[in-house]
């Protein structure tokens, strides 16, 4: 892991009387996920910019002074996030929430639990990292969806260098995959990095909507519309003025709706029920399926103008299983997460476990991923997790086998699944070191990275960084 910095700047002269703000440094040090920073305290005004580079800086700053600070705090080290902390005299007054659009990334007020300041921590040190990593490759916006896109297989990379050049178009997206993927996180990616930002994403799950409740929840209705209509009610598009309508599930919409929703996509025109008039939404909409919708227009079950028109622009977020390299990076970010969120002082997984995690199928992709870390972490009673920790549903690989027509296809499938499980254990036994796991399989080395070629695997997975 590298080693990241963190700037303590103490400026407000009084002394605070509760104990975590007291032992701030100590608190922080203290923490589980903090053993590799290193920390300098100052409460010297920040005019020049030291040699020391923070990487996130906390500042408890003093009323009369604190515009002041915070405008020098940023001028000197900018792209690093700032945590104020408040007390002694401060309240969560309008003032505090303007210094937001002065450069104040979050804040905190006296007394605080230590779970919410270490979650505001983690949280800005890997929102900073993704920055990081965002510009590197070239892309140059900031990610400013909240929530994480964790990964760093060259297919998952691959979408995620669309975002910023879809969110500044108000065309729509189409965004595909397995259930579990992450097709949420990569919408609210797309709209925190478009110029709606500051205005609503409304999340809209069609397969949870009845088809005669559809257009009523979408478009709104006026008083006396029908029987039990005793007031008007604004429908989601008019919710979602200005921003993005995420269309979850589209897939699962009757043939009525989608013909009522291609309507609204052909000219943004609307019109509640009951109303004469028609009005226009100035939205943005992003949908999402975890089906295959070209079979579905092939069979039938979804209209191909519709299709057409949503599939603009599109994305294609491969399943867990086909970015196996990212599974100890989700891993260890759900680990993080949730040891602090349930105060459990876990800080790394086994390479049993983490054989384990590497070998499993992962039908349920990343959310499966997450439940079965969050499991592991209430239920252990070791600081490392092991694998017998790790709980995980038993496949019969014999059952999902005779699934398929011939009996050559079950053999290469079984003997697929036989050459990933080897290497996946023999890389994972010796750390990733090539030679020696290809000694010991008894090939040639340039064979053997063939076959790892073959399976995707590669060699930093399995060494000793969880």
């Amino acid at each position: 892991m590298v080693q990241q910095n963190i700037l303590i700047i103490d400026h407000n002269p009084f002394s605070c009387c509760t104990e975590n703000c007291n032992q701030l440094t100590e608190l922080i040090q203290s923490s589980l996920f903090l053993q590799q920073f290193r920390f300098q305290t100052t409460t010297l005004f920040p005019r020049e910019p030291s040699t020391f580079s923070p990487d996130l800086i906390i500042f408890r700053p003093a009323k009369e002074t604190f515009t002041e600070a915070l405008f020098s705090i940023k001028k000197n080290w900018g792209k690093a996030p700032v945590v104020c902390l408040f007390c002694n005299g401060w309240n969560t007054s309008p003032e505090i929430f303007q210094s937001f659009h002065q450069g104040m990334d979050d804040f905190l007020s006296c007394p605080f639990r230590e779970t919410d300041l270490l979650l505001r921590i983690q949280r800005l040190l890997h929102q900073r990292n993704s920055i990081h990593t965002y510009d590197c490759m070239g892309r140059g916006k900031e990610m400013l969806n909240r929530e994480l896109l964790v990964g760093e297989s060259e297919s998952f990379l691959q979408e995620i260098r669309k975002i910023p050049l879809y969110a500044h178009s108000d065309t729509p997206v189409l965004i595909s995959g397995e259930t579990g993927t992450g097709k949420e996180l990569f919408a609210r990616a797309i709209h925190y990095n478009s110029p709606r930002r500051g205005k609503p994403f409304i999340p809209v799950n069609c397969g949870a909507l009845p088809n005669h409740l559809f257009e009523n929840e979408l478009f709104g209705h006026v008083k006396g519309a029908f029987t039990d209509a005793s007031s008007t009610e604004r429908g989601l598009i008019a919710e979602a003025e200005g921003g993005t309508l995420f269309l979850d599930e589209i897939n699962t919409l009757s043939p009525s709706a989608q013909i009522k929703l291609l309507r609204f996509l052909q000219n943004r025109e609307y019109r509640p029920l009951g109303s004469s008039k028609n009005r226009v939404a100035d939205v943005s909409v992003i949908a999402a399926t975890n089906s295959d919708l070209k079979q579905c227009v092939e069979a039938k079950r979804f209209r191909e103008d519709l299709y057409y028109r949503i599939n603009t622009f599109s994305l294609s977020l491969p399943p867990l299983r086909e970015r196996t390299d990212d599974i100890p990076l989700l891993a260890a970010h759900f680990l993080m997460k949730y040891a602090i969120q349930h105060s459990r002082n876990i800080s790394q997984i086994s390479f049993g476990g983490l054989q384990k995690l590497l070998q499993y199928h992962w039908p349920g992709n990343v959310r499966e991923l997450e439940g079965v870390i969050l499991r592991a972490v209430i239920t252990s009673s070791s600081p490392e997790l092991q694998s017998t920790d790790i709980d995980l549903p038993i496949h019969d690989e014999q059952k999902n086998i005779v699934q398929y027509s011939s009996f050559q296809e079950a053999k290469s499938i079984a003997i697929n699944d036989f050459e990933r499980t080897y290497l996946t254990t023999i890389l994972t036994a010796h750390q990733g070191n090539i030679t020696r796991a290809a000694k010991i399989a008894g090939k040639e080395r340039r064979s053997f990275q063939r076959l790892l070629q073959k399976h995707n695997l590669h060699r930093d997975t399995f060494q000793k960084a969880v």
